[in-house]
């Protein structure tokens, strides 16, 4: 195969570093689009090819991107990762999920980079909440209807890529969890402790995605999926609070765990106060009213038939398996 000289923007992230891994594993020529405050403390295999983007300065973005590569060369792929999941307001989800996407693409037609493909990492929240009395699984199919800030300016980016004329995949993962994430892993830690949280009495169905699969999918729909396409990500299953508590508690060694399962009003007025804390410490909290918005959804079922057929995505690793690595890093890492 043809090596592809592939650029993944938003390198320096959770799911970007792990992009990156994969591109190199494939034998691709990777370029990590970092900015300047990037930590690169997981992009340290010297075949890693670095460029500097300064998204609130579109001109000089535009020069980094035309000048980066021989005159005539472009990268074959692009993987847009580059997103921000808590702000202290909606302007700042527009601003970086949406003007950041829009300078890019603008960047990248003025500087003439346009790419054979461009894969933009959106997510499951674009669509908004299912069906929540039969319980039908996500489908692309479904009409978009986001009830969260973060939601909606993701929604708005996909909206204008869709308009630029650049051959686009979009992804809609789920719930994405591994080693290096920060967000799962304050649920595994606080099951480490004896307790585990809740929301709500009603069913609810979870779905999952490990990051590894995540980002082989990624290669995978690149090679071989169509363009102009949306794919709904995730392992295809799904899993309750109960099952999820079990194989957390099991890999953590916890052998006595709490299940707690608080008020959906309750929830809604902690993630208030915490929302006003973070904005008071101009800090972002990781519990607010989006993030809320999230929890309280009984429905993560997600129908991942068009991806399977499209590029043959068939995600290799399970909860179970999932959770023992990434509880392994966390423990070897020293976080819990």
């Amino acid at each position: 195969m043809e090596k592809k000289r592939v650029l993944v923007v938003g390198a320096g992230g959770f799911v970007g570093g792990f992009i990156v891994e994969e591109g190199l594993r494939r034998g691709y020529e990777i370029w990590a689009g970092v900015r300047h405050s990037t930590s690169r403390k997981y992009l340290a295999d010297p075949a890693i090819h670095f460029l500097e983007l300064d998204f609130d300065a579109p001109a000089s973005m535009a020069e980094a991107l035309r000048t980066a590569l021989p005159e005539g060369e472009k990268w074959d792929w692009i993987v847009y990762n580059l997103g921000a999941t808590k702000c202290l307001s909606f302007s700042d989800f527009s601003r970086i999920n949406y003007d950041y996407l829009r300078r890019f693409t603008d960047a990248i037609q003025k500087s003439g980079m346009e790419p054979q493909r461009m894969l933009y990492m959106s997510s499951l929240s674009a669509v908004g909440p299912g069906d929540e009395k039969s319980y039908t699984p996500f489908t692309e199919r479904m009409v978009p209807h986001p009830n969260t800030k973060y939601g909606a300016s993701k929604l708005k980016a996909e909206m204008h890529l869709a308009t630029t004329g650049i051959p686009y995949i979009i992804f809609r993962p789920t719930g994405i969890y591994g080693p290096r994430d920060k967000d799962y892993f304050l649920m595994f830690e606080s099951i480490s402790k004896g307790f585990d949280f809740s929301v709500g009495y009603r069913k609810q169905l979870l779905s999952f995605i490990y990051v590894e699969d995540l980002a082989r999918a990624v290669y995978d729909a690149l090679e071989k999926g169509e363009t102009g396409e949306t794919y709904n990500i995730a392992e295809p299953r799904t899993y309750t609070q109960k099952e999820f508590r079990e194989i957390a508690s099991h890999e953590v060694g916890k052998k006595h765990v709490l299940g707690v399962a608080v008020p959906v009003w309750g929830v809604k007025v902690v993630s208030v106060i915490a929302e006003k804390w973070g904005v008071a410490r101009m800090k972002p909290s990781t519990l607010n009213r989006d993030k809320f918005n999230i929890m309280k959804q009984r429905n993560w079922a997600v129908d991942v038939t068009k991806a399977r057929d499209s590029f043959g995505f068939s995600p290799r690793v399970d909860l179970r398996e999932g959770v023992r690595r990434a509880v392994e890093w966390y423990k070897r890492e020293g976080w819990i």
